[in-house]
């Protein structure tokens, strides 16, 4: 079985697509691996395998997009939730039920993806002004803080946050707030490329290269990166806007410590 295309990531402009189905697949025939990944399903739920997708799935901080799949026939499929296969590698399953439970689709059929725009591009404003906020902490602390490392981050909207190794103290909460105003200020653009090994090198950026064998991708793919124009780059499959003032004031909320690791949380307006 082939990797569900993701478009979204060639052209996050696209809230609304035209595919193939492949597969559907009622909830009680899923294997116990995926069935795993959607809390509380029951009976009348389904998971739709699509050739490609618009729907960002759950992953990398990021919530899955949600929406609606519609076929000519009058079919229509509410999307609650989007995860990547634990089975079947690179695979999309986009997780939710049928307005009419005598109405489905088959496999062969054409139909229209449609996200939820409102959502995605709030998820979009979350993950950029994320990478804003890593960022402004490395210029700022890496050369201040015993074994500075970005670790991971999360970029839900109810718990925003980015964490770092090394212990970030409280008094530093003004100046990263200051920083990531600038960044956002200053407009900076947000542009999508994909690099291979040779293209991190040449940048200086070695620490960041991901491990293709654990991502399972092919010798020849290249990996996604998102620039921020004058700030960083990072390795990325998610959706971002256009400009850091797109994301609007990022506000710096708190700074936590746990353990020789810091987590400094962010909240959008």
């Amino acid at each position: 079985m082939q990797r569900t295309y993701l478009a979204f990531q060639h052209n996050a402009k696209l809230h609304s697509l035209q595919t193939v189905v492949r597969t559907v697949t009622s909830f009680a025939s899923l294997e116990e691996a995926n069935k795993g990944l959607f809390k509380g399903a029951n009976e009348e739920d389904h998971v739709v395998v699509t050739e490609q997708t618009i729907f960002h799935p759950q992953g990398g901080g990021q919530p899955s997009d949600v929406g609606v799949i519609k076929a000519a026939s009058g079919a229509s499929f509410d999307v609650s939730a989007v995860r990547m296969s634990q089975v079947i590698e690179g695979e999309v399953l986009h997780f939710g039920r049928f307005t009419d439970a005598s109405s489905h689709f088959k496999t062969g059929d054409t139909v229209t993806q449609t996200i939820d725009s409102e959502k995605r591009n709030l998820y979009s404003r979350y993950h950029t002004a994320g990478h804003v906020l890593g960022a402004a902490v490395r210029h700022l602390l890496e050369n201040e803080v015993a074994n500075f490392d970005e670790l991971k981050a999360s970029h839900f909207p109810d718990s925003a946050s980015c964490e770092f190794q090394g212990l970030i103290e409280g008094k530093w909460k003004d100046s990263i707030q200051t920083r990531v105003d600038e960044y956002i200020n200053q407009d900076m653009p947000v542009e999508i490329d994909f690099w291979d090994e040779d293209d991190f090198r040449a940048n200086g950026l070695e620490r960041l290269i991901p491990d293709r064998k654990a991502m399972g991708m092919a010798d020849d793919e290249k990996f996604r990166v998102v620039k921020i124009k004058g700030a960083e780059v990072y390795p990325c499959g998610g959706t971002h806007v256009d400009s850091t003032q797109l994301c609007g004031k990022t506000n710096v909320k708190k700074i936590s410590r746990s353990k020789g690791i810091s987590r400094v949380s962010y909240l959008l307006p």
